[in-house]
């Protein structure tokens, strides 16, 4: 860091180094900040806007927090680059989401400010107060606080916290930071005078002074209370947090910072649960991130200057799956006007931004609600509707009880496509989606799909839609193969598999995007080939055929080992006393961390190299792969 540049910014290593700053030198500091983190991410790349709206937060309550001492959970944590910048991460925040370099969000193994790890919505609140109670329990003096975003309450388990909070009386800080550029006219004059009135110390001090004089539920208790209700009701949000238990505050403009630093001041020292509802902009400070906060959400390396520019074509032509997936879902809605499609809060993510466009009364988009999201698919699949459900598979894990209990017992025709399946890269382990298929797999009724290429993927899109009960269709991040997609509309049989090559004594059982790695590897050892296509129900007939005419088995699958692909296989064939050496390849039991997807694959053993390495250990160095198998081998593994 140039001390020229960032004066202030670098005399700060660790919080209590901001804590000996003079109080006006706080939005220096900030300004200091908010130009370092636009600097650094334009390096590196990584999750951006939240990271620019938050800096006054992130400086307000380390200045006024005895943080690690006291603990901050923040949400998610697309928002936390500006704490670890000050909580000694600065001269490596450029390598971020990159191997071995800072992890995407909070993470207790990297710092002890990083006091709960998060990726993943709305956890910020249930963590807190865990938090608070323990230290209550443990006669410790500390404080707890959760800051989250407007996205993140659409999820239930923020109000299960809020809901549980507000009951128990715990001392703890709820901020409510509200970023959606729509509500920007809500931030004026006259918000601010109100805020700062209705949350200043002095009113605040009066309030709470008032309710310890004052015996509760007599007429003038409950008088004093209607009117404060009614004072907030008619120029504030809805008083649904005082209901809750919360003492509301707010809401402020988040980028002042004097009013912020005040306003927290007084939270910190009000007993009890508080909820400090805050104002700001999703990429405050660098004007491109303002305008268009969805696209700089989460940037490459760019330069501040020209801002994200397009990208040249890439040289490998075809489409992502993701793509493959929202031109499907168009055909298809133009085929059959049962189609619905529900994300939650996923639309460009999940390739559905022009069928939003083409169908916007059958696209629904239910914010972060992973649960509601395939209940209402259910609730619409009971009525001669067939939704279609499009989630990332990290996040379909948030709604395993739906997925079993409304989808699967009642044998609904819901398709779910599932995307980022298998290792993400940067993002790390949070958003990897490594146990689809193991919990999956476990469900009745339930038919499991792998695709190959993109060409396969549209086919098993619309086998799955076909079919008349629940079905998925898991598929990587990023491009396939590059296979030309067929416009045609065209099912495979269920439970069908394909060989891709017929070789000698050694079988390789490959599913979906494992199936490429392997096709050099079948080749270098003169191994047969299997596409399974389907993880449920499986080609079984397939498989006792090559059990029975090879000498060994290997399954390869982008999932955890564990309950996986390949522990199916192990299934059928111990069922059927078919005895022969068995290799199952895929995530061993651990967490993958971030890198590039390849990167991680690699770490994996998921590589073509990892692959064949691991088949030659299994199989022995004399293992002869070119010759034709002479005889029935009843060896075990």
């Amino acid at each position: 860091m140039n001390t020229d540049d960032y004066p202030i910014l670098n005399s700060v290593t660790t919080p209590a180094d901001l804590r000996l700053l003079d109080e006006d030198q706080l939005p220096k500091a900030a300004e200091e900040l908010r130009r370092f983190l636009i600097q650094s991410v334009a390096t590196s790349g990584g999750h951006f806007g939240a990271g620019l709206g938050c800096v006054e937060l992130t400086v307000a309550l380390h200045y006024l927090y005895d943080t690690p001492r006291d603990r901050i959970v923040w949400d998610v944590g697309h928002q936390a680059y500006p704490h670890k910048i000050l909580c000694g991460r600065a001269g490596s925040i450029t390598t971020i989401k990159k191997k071995q370099g800072l992890a995407p969000f909070p993470k207790r193994s990297e710092s002890e400010y990083d006091t709960f790890g998060t990726g993943h919505s709305s956890t910020s609140i249930s963590a807190a107060l865990g938090m608070a109670i323990a230290s209550t329990s443990r006669e410790q003096d500390r404080k707890c606080v959760a800051v989250i975003g407007d996205g993140a309450m659409t999820a239930g388990l923020a109000y299960e916290a809020l809901n549980h909070g507000g009951d128990l009386n715990e001392d703890m800080l709820v901020v409510l930071n509200e970023n959606l550029m729509s509500i920007s006219p809500n931030v004026g004059a006259m918000t601010k005078a109100l805020g700062r009135l209705m949350s200043g110390p002095t009113v605040t001090g009066i309030r709470e002074r008032s309710k310890k004089l004052i015996q509760k539920d007599s007429r003038t208790w409950r008088f004093m209370s209607r009117w404060e209700e009614h004072i907030k009701g008619m120029v504030m949000p809805s008083t649904l947090f005082e209901e809750l238990g919360f003492n509301y505050l707010g809401p402020i403009d988040g980028h002042d910072l004097p009013t912020l630093i005040r306003t927290i001041r007084t939270a910190r020292d009000v007993k009890g649960p508080n909820l400090l509802h805050i104002i700001t902009a999703k990429g405050k400070g660098y004007a491109p991130a303002e305008e268009d906060p969805v696209k700089y959400h989460a940037v490459g390396p760019f330069d501040p200057d020209k801002g994200v520019v397009p990208k040249a074509a890439p040289v490998v032509q075809g489409p992502t799956y993701t793509e493959v997936f929202g031109e499907w879902l168009c055909d298809m809605a133009e085929q059959d006007s049962r189609l619905m499609a529900i994300t939650p809060a996923m639309r460009e993510g999940s390739g559905m931004v022009e069928f939003h466009r083409q169908f916007p009364d059958r696209f629904f988009d239910v914010g972060i609600a992973e649960q509601h999201a395939v209940t209402l698919a259910a609730g619409m699949a009971c009525e001669d509707t067939h939704p279609v459900v499009a989630i990332y598979s990290t996040f379909l894990q948030r709604a395993y009880d739906q997925l079993i209990h409304d989808v699967a017992l009642q044998d609904l025709p819901v398709l779910f496509a599932i995307d980022r399946a298998g290792l993400v890269g940067p993002d790390g382990p949070t958003h990897a989606g490594s146990f689809d298929l193991s919990f999956m797999r476990c469900i009745p009724n339930m038919v499991i799909m792998a695709p190959s290429d993109e060409n396969e993927c549209r086919r098993m899109l619309f086998t799955g839609f076909k079919h008349e009960g629940p079905a998925a269709v898991r598929y990587p991040r990023g491009r396939g193969s590059g296979t030309e997609v067929s416009k045609e509309m065209k099912a495979i049989p269920l439970g069908q598999s394909r060989t891709l090559r017929q070789g000698h004594n050694l079988a390789i059982l490959a599913f979906g995007s494992m199936v490429e790695p392997c096709r050099g590897v079948a080749e270098q050892l003169d191994a047969t080939l299997l596409d399974m296509r389907f993880v449920k129900p499986l080609d079984h007939s397939a498989i006792l055929s090559v059990a029975n005419s090879h000498d060994h088995l290997v399954t390869v699958e982008e999932n955890a080992v564990a309950g996986g692909a390949g522990s199916a296989v192990n299934e059928l064939l111990l069922a059927g006393e078919t005895m022969i050496p068995l290799l199952n390849i895929g995530l061993a039991d651990t967490f993958i961390q971030h890198g590039t997807r390849q990167e991680c694959l690699h770490q994996a053993g998921l590589d073509s190299e990892g692959i064949l390495k691991q088949i030659i250990e299994f199989t022995g160095p004399d293992f002869q792969h070119d010759q034709p198998r002479n005889t029935v081998h009843h060896g075990g593994s």
